[in-house]
């Protein structure tokens, strides 16, 4: 199976909702923002029944430079990670628990 690109994601989102590409892109650009600005500030965003955003801390350590085998130390940095929801793990698919609403300027 191939992976899925956002213009993918775009595009079956928009198939399935009526809604334009352009429209379903902006929704999906500002999730991705809003996730982005989320993790950097240390927070979790837990998506019921899908996963957990979340950021871990990683203790420094040495590493190797795989071209010259030179040891380099690696400093303390934040990671983020993604824990898939149990139900997503399993292969269940739930029905979704929304329903589309159309937004108001």
């Amino acid at each position: 199976m191939a992976n899925a690109t956002k213009q993918d994601l775009v595009q079956r989102a928009a198939l399935l909702t009526g809604a334009s590409q352009n429209r379903t892109r902006q929704v999906l650009e500002e999730f991705f923002r809003v996730v982005g600005e989320n993790l950097q500030a240390d927070k979790t965003i837990e998506l019921r029944n899908f996963g957990t955003f979340l950021t871990r801390r990683r203790q420094p350590r040495p590493a190797r430079n795989p071209r010259t085998g030179e040891l380099v130390p690696l400093g303390e940095r934040t990671v983020p990670l993604f824990k898939f929801s149990s139900e997503l793990r399993l292969g269940e698919s739930p029905e979704p628990r929304w329903e589309l609403v159309e937004a108001s300027h």
